[in-house]
């Protein structure tokens, strides 16, 4: 049985009927690149009232999310930014571009930032923290929070994995001044391309950044700031409206997977955190944690099962960083899960029968 890790031409089939005249519509408004399309404007105003903020802003991509954030932010050179090692790249590279520094913390068993290691990375340069609600699940942002207070940051929010995870009952992305989420095909959210967005409360920062993505113009021929050429298109937008109205059902299935998963899987050798009452998940990835996670792959492979490793080597062993001593960042939690991290099949598309084989090849490999 083959079990594809996601299949996005799966996706289009299953919505093809119903997104191609809506794609059809869009195109004959003659509105395809620009901020003033009708898509754009609807799209930002539903995500706002779903999750209950009063500015959101379209960007081209998750990581232009961070960077027009963090730019907005205030952020300069050589101000420290705290945040992980574990994510994918773009967030440390938002930070580098703009030329500040990240400066990582270790995370917790379930892959997110160690609130209790934060203060000690704190110094005069340190400016933000920039937790990563990675996989789905959200970072501990009461804690978060409070040490922000207390020391005067501000919190930016990567929420590129977590759309409609919440904590404490609050959506990722309304705790902290600025959430950046990303709307790539591979999220639970998705367009037909890259697409990202950002959330505020904060209306001077959202106007700012509302100009700064159009190259900083306020009208058609004049410029308030240099800005950026960071514009969601119109058909996006258009894709998104429409998966937005599947999203629960999107969410409710990975949901049940991961359910499955969690009581099938043999915990006596698959390690993989719960849900805690503070928690809504969204499952964007489910990842197990194993010994001979490499030997694991291989097998189930060979069952034709795909899998992934999100992420196998973390930023700070990264080449730019290593140029610039990262390495000697002792990050001991980080750098073994990244040993043991393997992501396996939770798509919404996952028939029953899948599900069951995952768990039977799974548990066989340990036997």
């Amino acid at each position: 049985m083959k079990v594809r890790y996601l299949n996005l031409a799966d996706q289009w089939l299953e919505e093809k009927k119903k997104l191609l005249p809506i794609i059809s519509k869009t195109l004959d408004t003659g509105h395809f690149v620009g901020v003033q399309g009708k898509e754009i404007q609807k799209f930002e105003k539903k995500i706002a009232s779903f999750i209950g903020v009063k500015h959101v802003i379209t960007v081209n991509s998750g990581t232009d999310a961070i960077t027009l954030a963090l730019h907005a932010a205030g952020i300069k050179k050589n101000d420290e930014i705290i945040s992980v090692s574990n994510s994918y790249l773009a967030t440390t590279g938002a930070i580098v571009h703009l030329g500040a520094k990240p400066v990582f913390v270790d995370v917790l068993n379930n892959q997110n930032i160690d609130p209790n290691k934060i203060e000690k990375k704190i110094t005069k340069k340190t400016k933000a923290i920039l937790p990563v609600h990675l996989t789905g699940r959200s970072c501990e942002m009461d804690k978060i929070m409070k040490i922000a207070k207390k020391h005067k940051l501000l919190v930016i929010e990567d929420c590129a994995q977590s759309f409609g995870s919440k904590y404490k009952n609050k959506f990722c992305g309304t705790w902290g001044l600025l959430g950046c989420f990303s709307s790539h095909p591979l999220k639970n959210l998705s367009g037909l391309g890259d697409g990202g967005f950002i959330t505020t409360n904060n209306s001077k920062i959202a106007k700012y950044i509302y100009r700064t993505r159009n190259h900083g113009l306020k009208n058609r021929d004049e410029m308030d700031n240099f800005g950026y050429n960071s514009r969601m298109d119109n058909i996006q937008a258009a894709v998104l409206n429409f998966r937005l109205n599947r999203l629960k059902m999107i969410i409710s299935k990975r949901r049940s997977n991961a359910e499955f998963y969690q009581k099938n899987l043999n915990k006596k050798y698959v390690y993989f955190p719960s849900e805690t009452k503070k928690e809504f998940n969204t499952f964007h990835t489910f990842v197990i944690q194993v010994q001979n996670r490499d030997k694991l792959k291989k097998y189930l492979k060979k069952n034709l099962i795909d899998t992934y490793i999100h992420y196998k080597i973390p930023i700070h062993k990264q080449l730019p960083l290593k140029r610039l001593n990262f390495t000697k960042n002792k990050l001991e939690v980080t750098e073994a899960q990244s040993k043991k991290i393997l992501s396996i099949p939770i798509h919404h598309n996952l028939s029953k029968a899948q599900l069951k084989f995952v768990v039977k090849k799974i548990n066989q490999f340990f036997e």
